[in-house]
This record gives C-alpha cells, sequence and structure tokens, in this order.
C-alpha cells in the first residue's frame, strides 16, 4: 500500500486561493482524493495563529479530517509587514518523514521548496506530489514534483 505523507503551507494555499478564485481550499476533498492513492501515514498543516474564533474553527476542522496542526505566532511589524513564514519547519519535517513513505504531498506554491522536493526524489525515491494553483505556483517547483495536480474549482469550496 502506498504511504503517503501530507505537508500544508496554509498560508500559502490560503492566500493563493483566495487570491484566484475568491474562495477556499476543500481540505476534506483533499483528504478523499488522496485516501484514494493509499495510506495517509502523517498529514500536517502548518499554519500561523492570531488567536481569533474564525483560524480557531478552522483550525479545529483540519483536526477533525485528520490533519496535525502545528502553529507559529503571527508576527505583525511595525511597518505593516507580517511574519509566519514556516518553510524551515515544513523542510525538517520532510526531510525526516521522506524516507519512510512512498509518496510526499506538498501543498504550496513556494519556489523555495524545489530544492527540497529534488533531494527527497533523488536520495529517498520518493513520489513528490505538488498541489497548487497553477498561476501562482513557482515553475521551479512544478518541474522537481513527481506530479504536479494543479488546484481548481473541483478542489475548492
Amino acid at each position: 500500500m502506498n504511504r503517503i505523507a501530507v505537508f500544508v503551507d496554509v498560508q500559502n494555499i490560503y492566500y493563493t486561493c483566495r487570491q484566484a478564485f475568491g474562495r477556499q481550499f476543500n481540505y476534506r476533498g483533499l483528504w478523499q482524493h488522496l485516501s484514494q492513492l493509499g495510506n495517509i501515514v502523517s498529514a500536517t498543516a502548518y499554519a500561523t495563529h492570531k488567536g481569533d474564533d474564525g483560524q480557531r474553527k478552522f483550525q479545529d476542522a483540519l483536526k477533525h479530517i485528520g490533519f496535525e496542526v502545528k502553529l507559529k505566532p503571527f508576527i505583525q511589524r511595525a511597518d505593516g509587514s507580517a511574519k509566519g513564514d514556516w518553510d524551515v519547519g515544513i523542510t525538517i519535517d520532510v526531510m525526516e518523514t521522506a524516507p519512510k513513505v512512498d509518496t510526499v504531498v506538498l501543498l504550496s506554491g513556494d519556489g523555495d521548496f524545489d530544492m527540497l522536493l529534488n533531494k527527497i526524489r533523488k536520495d529517498y525515491g520518493v513520489q513528490a506530489m505538488v498541489f497548487g494553483v497553477p498561476s501562482l505556483t513557482a515553475h521551479s517547483l512544478m518541474e522537481s514534483a513527481s506530479e504536479f495536480v494543479p488546484i481548481g474549482d473541483d478542489m475548492l469550496l
């Protein structure tokens, strides 16, 4: 049975789906789709924590589906910009998990992950599946994946 590990860059997916479609991503639909491809042995969603009720409800919904939710504090800078980057945390978790699974699924459009996917494919022989909004996903990330799955209407709420 295909062992699958899922890693979700929540902020990236939220903002790219909102920008491209004005809609939210369907995490339950993703889980159902991936369950047909094999056994989901781990699923982690990486998000920032602002502490508002809407965010808590969303995080609870992810946990109910089967995701472990990892949170970082949301940092609002004096200049108005924000910080809540999970790239290093996702990378560490992928590197630790890749030798134990057959398929790594990454939901992100961030090109910073292209080297990570190339490395795990080469070193561990795993499949690297990327879900992203095509117009907002780095070309290098699409190229580094074994399979790129474009997020479209069928994956949105």
